[in-house]
């Protein structure tokens, strides 16, 4: 196995990981200070394309995943070069094979300050900078504005309808990833009017936090109906990621006790435009992914 501590980076191997890949992934993230997020990481193995190269420990060098969405977008994330192989050129040989794979797609992703650079010298331009924000969802006397999704054995009830909402906004498919993300998600929600959905948002938890995301809504008053009504029975933490262009939303979270944790910058290659409809898309599903 060539070592990437004397071997030229272009000329490392790049392999696909599976879920037997797991603890390594894990371990590399660690490494990094990132959380032991379990269940995410096997989400992402069983529903992503996670590359890696390997050391001759056995451990993993690096990580990076590819997420398709069709033929029209691709999201990449979790870019991790375990520390002892920082400074040299392991993030771009991984950037470079998944930038490859993507083909002709519209590719994305958020970027932390210490990997923006390398990102922008890869062809990113950034489009926006995205808060993450945790803390407990102070839901008060807000009254339930929307309703459990019904996406059970009959699935014609709401599927069919998200779907396409979804489709509308999020401009690429990712039904077949979203009929998995529901499957894997704590709550799914709607809001509805008399012309049929106007949003909808999915809870999903890791380690001891909940996540809301993604989050589509007609308006942000619709937005804000669903995050409060997933954050009702949290229980704990819960995290949101909202882009800084939205200051309503973002002042909203904070006086219900959500507060700022860090935050990314949103990059698009090559200056393309993002499919869809983006005014109506609050929140992503995991800035791993989209």
């Amino acid at each position: 196995m060539p070592d990437p501590l004397t071997t030229p980076a272009a000329e490392l191997p790049v392999r696909r990981l599976g879920p037997e890949d797991l603890d390594r992934c894990l371990a590399l993230s660690e490494d990094r200070a990132w959380a032991r997020e379990e269940r995410k990481w096997l989400f992402l193995l069983e529903n992503a394309e996670v590359y890696a190269i390997d050391a001759p420990s056995g451990e993993l060098a690096g990580t990076v995943t590819l997420t398709r969405y069709g033929t029209a977008a691709a999201g990449i994330g979790m870019m991790l070069v375990a520390t002892r192989y920082g400074g040299r050129g392991l993030g771009r040989r991984l950037m470079t094979h998944v930038l490859d794979a993507a083909g002709d797609a519209t590719v994305f992703l958020w970027a932390t300050e210490a990997g923006r650079p390398l990102y922008e010298k890869l062809g990113f331009e950034t489009l926006g900078v995205t808060e993450a924000r945790v803390g407990r969802l102070r839901a008060g006397d807000d009254p339930v504005l929307s309703r459990p999704a019904d996406l059970g054995a009959d699935l014609g009830a709401d599927l069919d309808a998200l779907l396409a909402l979804d489709g509308e906004v999020f401009g690429a498919d990712r039904a077949g990833l979203l009929a998995r993300v529901f499957a894997f998600a704590e709550e799914v929600r709607v809001a509805e009017d008399e012309t049929g959905l106007t949003g909808y948002a999915v809870s999903w938890r890791s380690m001891d936090t909940l996540f809301i995301g993604p989050v589509v809504a007609g308006d942000e008053a619709v937005a804000r109906a669903l995050v409060t009504d997933l954050a009702r029975n949290a229980d704990g933490l819960v995290r949101i990621e909202v882009e800084r262009a939205r200051p309503g939303l973002l002042d909203w979270l904070g006086d219900r006790g959500v507060s700022p944790a860090f935050s990314t910058s949103f990059m698009v290659h090559g200056g393309r435009p993002l499919p869809g409809d983006r005014t109506r898309m609050f929140a992503p599903l995991m800035i791993a992914m989209g």
